[in-house]
């Protein structure tokens, strides 16, 4: 049973409805995994055992029965701890929320429970989720699966361990700037970012909502392809017969290579060559719109999120870690005009990208420039804290400024990740080039 907890969902899925996974025995797998691992109270804010149990029970029964409600019915997720779970606290790994505990819960919570998904828990996270690097001093730092002192990525942080550690068969998780994807990158998983507005946000905790996106962090692209469709309660798309011969990828050189460090740049390089050998053309492009997006970030995203939490944080700021309150107060003198012109600037930079990029399959680029920072450092050098984490999220951030879809992907590099940026709303479309690129890596 223990070889369960490295088998992607879709695989575990399979295994339920061909009878040779019992959806009970699954989930019971993973509460005695949660139980024994040493870090588990470090990954998990609330492990949901009492329903984890209910809705398994409710899942061997439908295979049983024949009746079962999708491929993933009866595979056990984690949710990051900002999606509202009726009677359990979503605290949004925020002291500000300790005691928060809604009645209902989140619309992506309720879809995935009625696709047959089980809740294991609540998985830690940055305060708020205002971070790229998964440091929170103020609840849990989850471990890093590379290395065990590094930081391991943000803010969707807990999810990613989960995932990494064999304690979830898929992570659900948010991205407002990189949130998603760098925690994956830097755990070798795959994670999907969706387009600003697909997925419902309705019992999220928002951070900056004209960014704010529901994603999931899993094994395969596959994998991605079946969260997605459970999360928004839809068929998923059929990703079979995809290949890399003909494609047109390119990789982005404005800022994407601004200070990149050595391995991932060279993981970029030999996954980019990969991609070229298997047949696809790869081929370098300039987009200077994305430099002049780039500094519309603090009034766009520290100006809404401050604007959101404002009243909470004032009454209270000696709850939060310094430098997040710093981040949220970054937004505190963006003033209404500011804040709607950057917004009508960056819409018709938008509109540049989009007619630039329009004759590529995907945008590549790193996914992080660098590797997961020491946890210990991040903590008592403040100057290396906030060069690590604006690097972290830089490379990220392009997609969410361009309203992109993107995913993550391993190269075989641990902690490095290759990013494949598609259109908005085309995330179909990007999950089929996606896996066929996923085939070349492996």
């Amino acid at each position: 049973m223990d070889a369960w907890l490295g088998m992607s969902a879709a695989e575990l899925g399979r295994g339920i409805g061909a009878g040779e996974i019992d959806a009970a025995a699954l989930t019971e797998t993973y509460l005695a995994a949660m139980a024994e691992h040493p870090d588990t109270a470090r990954i998990y804010s609330a492990v949901t055992a009492k329903r984890a149990r209910a809705e398994a029970g409710a899942a061997a029964e439908r295979a049983k029965l024949g009746q079962r409600r999708g491929v993933l019915d009866g595979v056990p997720v984690s949710w990051k701890d900002l999606f509202d779970s009726a009677d359990v606290e979503t605290a949004a790994g925020s002291r500000l929320l300790a005691g928060r505990v809604p009645a209902r819960d989140a619309e992506v919570l309720h879809a995935a429970t009625a696709a047959g998904l089980v809740c294991l828990g609540k998985t830690h996270m940055s305060e708020l989720a205002f971070s790229g690097l998964g440091l929170n001093p103020m609840t849990a730092t989850p471990p890093c699966v590379n290395d065990a002192g590094a930081v391991p990525g943000g803010s969707s942080s807990g999810a990613a361990a989960s995932m990494a550690f064999g304690l979830a068969a898929a992570g659900i998780g948010s991205d407002t700037g990189g949130s998603v994807r760098i925690p994956a990158a830097w755990n070798d998983l795959v994670g999907l970012k969706t387009t600003s507005g697909r997925v419902s946000l309705k019992g999220v905790v928002p951070l900056a909502a004209r960014f704010d996106t529901v994603g999931p962090l899993c094994r395969t692209v596959e994998d991605a392809a079946l969260l997605l469709a459970a999360l928004e309660g839809k068929r998923a798309p059929d990703l079979r017969g995809g290949h890399l011969r003909g494609m047109r990828f390119g990789v982005l050189q404005t800022m994407a290579w601004d200070d990149m460090r050595a391995e991932p740049g060279a993981a970029f390089e030999a996954a980019a060559a990969r991609l070229s050998e298997a047949g696809a053309v790869v081929e370098p492009f300039d987009a200077p719109e994305v430099a002049e997006a780039m500094p519309l970030s603090p009034t766009l995203f520290s100006g809404e999120a401050y604007g959101t939490w404002r009243g909470v944080i004032e009454a209270a700021p000696e709850k939060m870690y310094p430098p997040i309150l710093e981040r949220f107060r970054g937004g505190q003198d963006v003033g209404a005009a500011d804040f709607v012109a950057a917004w009508q600037k960056l819409e018709a930079l938008r509109a540049v990208w989009h007619a630039r990029v329009a004759r590529y399959d995907a945008v590549l680029m790193p996914t992080a420039p660098i590797l997961p920072p020491d946890a210990a450092r991040l903590q008592s050098d403040e100057a290396y804290y906030v060069t690590e984490n604006l690097l972290a999220l830089r490379n990220t951030r392009i997609g969410n400024l361009m309203g992109l879809s993107a995913v993550s992907l391993p190269t075989g590099v641990p902690s490095c990740g290759i990013m494949l940026c598609g259109a908005p709303m085309g995330e179909e479309r990007l999950l089929r080039v996606a896996i066929a690129a996923e085939g070349a890596l492996q």
